[in-house]
């Protein structure tokens, strides 16, 4: 099993950047495929970017394309979510998943999940 922590949010205005966390720790973090996902109130939640176990393939949504940027640190055991221009529509809890020897763009592909961390960009 693998623990999550996320950090990094906070209140940002539209076009900054912000950059999130979540560290890993429990197993081999190496093995493990990684995506964030986040939920705005009263909207389900939804897919962000994800990372291969092998860290060579990225995916994202059209939402987020070209704004937001995931990678991953296997030596610190974290995976990193870049987040530039910043929308007031990217207002959310951001989550961070895991999969072992996994990766996907739906919740069910990820049995580990964090806390959250709360982003909120002002317009």
């Amino acid at each position: 099993q693998v623990q999550l922590v996320e950090s990094g949010g906070g209140l940002v205005e539209a076009g900054d950047s912000l950059r999130l966390s979540c560290a890993a720790s429990g197993r081999t973090f190496s093995n493990y495929g990684m995506g964030w996902f986040r939920q705005a109130p009263g909207k389900d939640r939804e897919f962000v970017a994800a990372i291969a176990w092998s860290g060579g393939r990225t995916f994202y949504p059209d939402s987020v394309k070209g704004r937001f940027t995931i990678s991953r640190d296997n030596a610190k055991n974290t995976v990193y979510l870049q987040m530039d221009s910043l929308k007031p529509e990217d207002t959310a809890v951001y989550y961070c998943a895991a999969a072992l020897w996994g990766s996907g763009v739906r919740e069910v592909d990820y049995p580990y999940w964090g806390q959250g961390t709360q982003v909120t960009v002002s317009s």
